[in-house]
């Protein structure tokens, strides 16, 4: 996938962060683990979007996060309202990528690029579980 080529028409679903004065760092740019805030606030509001309640602790379909991989591709600053984008890019048995892209209002290249390896979990049993249809819909690689 060519970063440089991912735009906010890639996503069918977005949620809108305004940054806040703490959220910079001594140069005035957003700091790097700000981002990772922002990127699973969207994620939380996208898994919801496709009626997966992760904030139930006892859900019988979750998710646990298993690894991320982040790219920054340029630098912003506060003030700033961000788009957040998120697509299901792959699916396993009992796991899926969802890829997340950051974009400054008005800027139509990503700031940050995220790609996020979530098991599907019964926080019940405390097992794997195989990826359920609700996320099998969801599902549009690039």
């Amino acid at each position: 996938m060519d970063q440089k080529a991912i735009r906010r028409k890639d996503f069918d679903h977005l949620t809108t962060i305004e940054s806040r004065w703490r959220d910079m760092d001594g140069m005035r740019h957003i700091n790097h683990a700000t981002y990772l805030a922002y990127l699973e606030t969207a994620r939380l509001k996208y898994l919801a979007s496709l009626c997966l309640n992760v904030s139930d602790w006892e859900a019988d379909k979750s998710v646990i996060l298993g690894s991320m991989k982040i790219d920054y591709i340029q630098q912003s600053t506060h003030p700033n309202t961000y788009e957040i984008g998120n697509r299901i890019i792959r699916l396993g048995k009992k796991s899926f990528d969802l890829f997340s892209a950051i974009f400054e209002a008005g800027n139509e290249i990503p700031v940050v690029i995220g790609t996020f390896t979530l098991i599907t979990f019964n926080y019940g049993t405390q097992e794997t579980i195989f990826v359920p249809d609700i996320i099998r819909k969801g599902f549009k690689p690039f």
